[in-house]
């Protein structure tokens, strides 16, 4: 149950507090919205879609991935500020299976692969007439998806990259969870690691363990609980964050030389994303550049907010 939390379901990646929020609030800034037709195995589905600024404006588009997997957009909504800050138009949308797009309760697990993912990014960019030339940023999971789509895709429109807050092999995240447990009473650790087990112990786990380590802004930002609500509320839909898109054996290690996007890599001080399980990134992308916000945790748009979209900003702009 350990592996199958922390690594299969991922759920665990940037889970917050448990907390409900009936509606999502109004964004800061105006956006169009629409669904894109996604047609997968002889089947079409809807993916929801939301765009901040011009996408004809002749500024390079940024679309965002969120994490999970399982969660929604809503909680990367402060990427608005970037379009507020230089133009850029932002795109973001809720992953297949999750929020305003279609969902698929009665799929099998094993329906939720990493090749589901990439196709409906790459259908959302061509739906999007932006395939000439866009950038891309992920953040946890959304990391991981954003890695392998450019590994393994490799679009040819792609200009730079943003890889934040997320692990480059699943054994590095397990280690860094195990070592930041430590820290926390007895009762914080079993609760974590028995997982779904026994779901109330594990909410109240993991509360105060990424009330440290995940997002330190209080009262949590609505748009962040909304995001979670959308798996733990009454009303929320785990199906994708149980599915097992990817195991134990994963890993992005010797798998990134090819790939010659500039990139930048994101995580917190106080991050669960430790330096060392985001580090081989750095290590072996040979156009990287790295920083760490010093007075955040996995979500420093939320805690180092100007700081972060200046940094965001400043790397878009070259």
């Amino acid at each position: 149950m350990f592996l199958q939390v922390l690594i299969v379901s991922l759920a665990a990646l940037i889970v917050g507090v448990v907390c409900t929020s009936p509606i999502a609030p109004p964004g800061r800034y105006p956006f169009v919205d629409g669904t894109a037709p996604f047609q997968y195995n002889g089947e079409i589905f809807n993916t929801y879609y939301k765009v901040f600024g011009n996408l004809r404006s002749g500024h390079i588009p940024l679309i965002v991935l969120h994490g999970g997997p399982g969660l929604t957009h809503d909680y990367l909504n402060p990427f608005a500020d970037l379009t507020a800050l230089n133009d850029t138009p932002v795109i973001l949308y809720d992953q297949i299976g999750n929020g305003r797009s279609t969902h698929l309760r009665t799929k099998p697990l094993s329906f939720f692969t990493l090749d589901l993912f990439m196709d409906e990014l790459s259908n959302l960019i061509d739906f999007l007439s932006i395939d000439k030339k866009f950038n891309l940023a992920g953040h946890s999971w959304g990391g991981i998806l954003a890695a392998e789509f450019v590994v393994q895709r490799r679009p040819d429109g792609l200009n730079l990259l943003i890889i934040h807050s997320a692990p480059a092999s699943a054994a590095l995240l397990v280690q860094s969870h195990l070592q930041l447990l430590q820290a926390f009473p007895q009762w914080v650790q079993d609760g974590f690691l028995g997982g779904m087990s026994d779901p109330p112990k594990f909410a109240a786990a993991i509360a105060v363990y990424y009330g440290v380590h995940g997002c330190t802004v209080l009262p949590l930002p609505a748009d962040y609980v909304y995001s979670f609500d959308q798996i733990f509320g009454p009303n929320g839909d785990g199906t994708v964050a149980s599915a097992p898109i990817i195991d134990g054996n994963w890993t992005m290690i010797g798998r990134l030389a090819s790939v010659k996007t500039p990139t930048l890599l994101i995580n917190g001080h106080a991050d669960f994303i430790q330096d060392f399980v985001i580090a081989p990134y750095s290590q072996e992308l040979p156009h990287s550049k790295w920083v760490t916000f010093e007075l955040s945790s996995h979500t420093p748009f939320y805690e180092e907010r100007d700081k972060y979209f200046r940094v965001v900003g400043d790397f878009l702009a070259n």
